[in-house]
């Protein structure tokens, strides 16, 4: 699977959410093995904001997995639910935006050039968490709430790809 678009430049807005929700919700409702749809879905989300790094987590019992990611494999590709940044999101159920991972002592090492990272904790119908979508910046403060929104969109249209049967 190859992403459908290619983007020359980080689209806003309307734009960006109609294109992208269009690309996800056909790369999550496609026939086919749910990490390679996992690493396309984290491709599309990466390349359409130009993130440095996007990671899509499931949410087991026990603890966060690494289904589907861009570029490297991070440090910590399985890690106890109760840990880090997704630990966090995951006990909460809330967005964890950490614009200066240095002093957050939740922070759990994926790179060491990570200065910013988000978690979304992508809800089933039931509203439990079963997945994540990381994203992680080597700039300080790189997170506004436009991007929030716009990874809050992503990850309701990724809910999909965590049903279980």
């Amino acid at each position: 699977m190859e992403p459908f678009y290619e983007y020359s430049k980080p689209l806003r807005g309307r734009a960006l959410f109609e294109i992208v929700l269009e690309q996800l919700g056909l790369v999550v409702s496609s026939a086919g093995i749910r990490e390679q749809k996992a690493r396309l879905a984290a491709e599309i989300i990466r390349k359409a904001r130009k993130f440095r790094w996007v990671g899509i987590y499931d949410v087991l019992e026990s603890e966060i997995a690494v289904v589907g990611w861009t570029g490297e494999l991070p440090a910590f590709p399985r890690f106890p639910r109760t840990e880090g940044l997704s630990g966090e999101a995951v006990r909460t159920g809330a967005v964890v935006v950490a614009n200066d991972i240095r002093h957050d002592s939740r922070y759990l090492t994926t790179f060491g050039t990570t200065q910013s990272e988000v978690i979304i904790p992508v809800c089933n119908s039931r509203s439990q968490v079963v997945g994540t979508v990381d994203v992680e910046s080597d700039r300080l403060n790189a997170f506004e709430e436009q991007d929030v929104r716009f990874l809050k969109q992503c990850a309701s249209a990724l809910e999909p790809l965590f049903a279980r049967s």
